[in-house]
């Protein structure tokens, strides 16, 4: 999960950078579009698999409630947030959204994610 994690942060940068570049009026990236798209598709399948895998281990191997933990609340609140920033990110690809509400999304995310990441310390073995 941290790795997947570091890749959507750099793929947060690469949104970031091509956001710059679209405000100070520089016809977009395409290289910089594909690249951002073709790295945060996989990752995002990869973090909703992580948080269902996550569920599963802390049901059935620790025996703990799902949900019972601040950070499984976290996480799902951020694996929505995910969700739907992939969704308005597909929008704003087909040309149909607002790419800006797409970033805002993505950085609400992954702020969510650090917040997550730092619930699970407590969880850790």
């Amino acid at each position: 999960m941290t790795l997947c994690l570091g890749v959507l942060f750099f793929v947060l940068r690469i949104g970031l950078r091509s956001r710059k570049g679209r405000l100070a009026g520089a016809p977009p990236s395409i290289d910089l579009i594909r690249l951002h798209a073709r790295l945060a598709k996989p990752a995002v399948a990869f973090v909703i698999v992580g948080f269902i895998g996550g569920g599963l281990s802390s049901s059935l191997i620790r025996h703990w409630s799902l949900m019972e933990s601040f950070h499984a609340i976290v996480a799902l609140v951020v694996v929505a947030l995910f969700t739907a920033t992939a969704v308005y990110g597909r929008r704003a690809e087909k040309g149909e959204g607002d790419p800006g509400l797409h970033g805002l999304f993505g950085v609400l995310t992954m702020l969510g994610s650090l917040l997550a990441a730092i619930a699970g310390f407590i969880l850790l073995p």
